[in-house]
């Protein structure tokens, strides 16, 4: 394949990757796209209907399906045949990577909140971390734009933790749970809010794809396009404009340079064959996942760049973030034995308690800087390998009790901002590599006081809404205990960050690097912060605007 073939390369094809080859492609621009997993087709592959108690182990997860028996990531997880990473002796993380044409899309919470005027300018406000070079009313109309393509379903709160989107831009947001109901008249009690999840789930018709009918999990994968992922909605409608080229199992190496260190393709190795090849390119797009796309730049280096490649600020694979991860549960008696319908909807949580806090944090009253959320876990789901109850003896009693308590339980999911510390961050392991030869990652993890804070009082406040629902509650654990690892949330950002000067950062605003005009990252790398909101909506909505923005530079021949 020659030069001429294609104006952008592009390597990944999950949110980032697949929204930028859109924004390009509809705009004239010829696009090569590489992707290493396998070709993924969700309308002959995903697994909708499948029960599980058809599958091994009620369809539990294990090493291979982490999500369980019919997640919709065929190839990938935390554990990935022949690509191993490693981690410092002091440090444990955990790093997800789908090995598939849509990437970690296929399979996502699709949890889509935007963030807020707090979120960007979080260290003008408290001294912490970095501010991003924009304000919120920058992005707010690409907001717009992006929940319209998507498909977003929620209502606007006017709460200052959840900014409205434009008239008619969200689609309904489905009927709250009955448990949901009581988890709401619970957070009132307590000054809280709980309101409609935003989620990018459709519930009215879009294009060529349909609604969700409220039946199948979302996790499984959506071969009607209700449920976003690029497979069903952002690559198809790249292909239809005719600009679009996609390589499968192409694993990239490193981003070649010339002389004078400027980008000039790059190299990858089939995986089918092991061969390796070195394509040309105008302009270099990294959107291989936050922690892949700095692995990449790292093994990039050359003369011209020593500490890896567009890293002069020293910054590169620094700054490294998750969210952070908590949770409780407990059976509800008011919950036991209620009459048993239909309460699927679209998977996950309808309603949902966003952060409260902002004005007790300006008047110093909390000890931790940055918020979380709470995402609800309840309802009637299909019926698993565990359920709750104390089961003594066996027969009938044994099975009125479990009956009792289907459906009666509600747990509260913390996920919360984490901010970036010195001890957070990703290099190459010196003497590992992968099963083509490429270096691999490791990874250096600690949680910071602010997080363990942080994860304290979500505990105590999931008590006080489980007690005021009449729930009986033992004794917390410490945060240290109840926290998720690092990784494990699978909201890694950051390790290619943008600002506002090279000094002290790796790309700007656009996601263009400092050092080579022609590489660009268009995934949560280029993070400053990491706000308690999932990040894909975000890394979706950046990726549009500054793939636009690439495109004007590519017609007016800035690059």
């Amino acid at each position: 394949m020659s030069k001429a073939d294609y104006d952008v390369l592009i390597v990944g094809s999950g949110a980032g990757g697949a929204m930028a080859a859109y924004e390009l492609t509809k705009a004239g621009i010829k696009v090569l796209l590489l992707e290493a997993g396998r070709h993924y087709d969700p309308k002959t592959e995903t697994p909708m209907f499948k029960r599980n108690a058809d599958a091994p182990l009620m369809a539990s997860g294990n090493t291979d399906k982490d999500f369980g028996y019919y997640d919709a990531t065929v190839d990938g997880g935390w554990t990935v045949p022949d690509e191993p990473y490693t981690t410092d002796e002091d440090s444990e993380f955990l790093w997800w990577r789908a090995r598939m044409l849509g990437g970690r899309t296929n399979h996502w919470g699709r949890y889509s909140l935007r963030f807020s005027e707090h979120d960007f300018k979080g260290k003008s406000r408290d001294g912490l971390g970095a501010d991003w070079p924009f304000e919120y009313s920058d992005i707010a109309p690409w907001y717009d734009k992006t929940e319209a393509l998507v498909g977003v379903c929620g209502t606007n709160t006017g709460l200052n933790d959840m900014p409205d989107s434009a008239p008619d831009v969200l689609q309904p947001p489905p009927a709250p749970r009955v448990p949901e109901l009581l988890v709401a008249a619970a957070a009132n009690k307590l000054g809280l809010k709980a309101v409609p999840m935003h989620r990018a789930v459709l519930t009215r018709p879009k294009d060529d794809r349909a609604a969700c009918f409220y039946a199948t999990p979302c996790g499984h994968g959506c071969s009607i396009g209700a449920a976003f992922q690029t497979t069903t909605s952002l690559l198809p409608m790249a292909h239809k404009t005719g600009n679009l080229t996609v390589i499968t199992n192409a694993m990239v190496k490193q981003v070649t340079t010339d002389a004078n260190g400027q980008v000039t393709g790059v190299t990858y190795i089939d995986k089918t064959s092991s061969e390796q090849l070195t394509l040309p390119a105008r302009v270099v797009i990294l959107a291989a996942s936050a922690c892949e796309s700095a692995r990449i730049m790292l093994n990039s280096a050359s003369d011209s760049h020593p500490q890896g490649l567009a890293n002069s600020s020293g910054q590169l694979g620094k700054n490294l973030m998750d969210s952070t991860g908590a949770g409780l549960g407990a059976t509800i008696p008011a919950l036991r034995n209620r009459p048993r319908y239909n309460e699927d909807g679209h998977t996950a949580n309808h309603l949902f308690i966003p952060w409260w806090g902002h004005k007790a944090q300006e008047n110093g009253e909390l000890n931790f800087p940055r918020g979380y959320h709470f995402e609800i876990g309840s309802g009637f789901r299909e019926p698993g390998a565990w359920v709750s109850g104390d089961f003594k003896g066996y027969g009938k009693a044994l099975k009125d009790e479990a009956k009792a308590n289907y459906g009666a339980s509600v747990y509260f999911a913390l996920r919360g901002e984490m901010l970036p510390n010195t001890d957070c961050y990703m290099d190459i392991a010196p003497d590992v590599t992968d099963k083509w030869g490429i270096p691999v990652a490791r990874f250096h993890w600690k949680w910071s006081e602010h997080e363990l804070n942080q994860v304290a009082h979500g505990l105590k406040t999931a008590k006080d809404l489980l007690q005021t629902m009449g729930a009986t509650v033992g004794d917390l654990p410490s945060p240290e205990q109840a926290i998720a690892k690092g990784g494990q949330i699978i909201h890694e950002v950051g390790t290619t960050r943008m600002g506002e000067s090279k000094e002290d950062s790796v790309t700007n605003q656009w996601g263009q690097t400092w050092d080579c005009p022609n590489l660009f990252v268009m995934d949560g790398g280029v993070f400053a912060s990491n706000p308690h909101k999932n990040c894909t909506l975000t890394i979706l909505t950046l990726a549009m605007r500054n793939a636009n923005w690439l495109a004007g530079q590519l017609h007016k021949g800035a690059l």
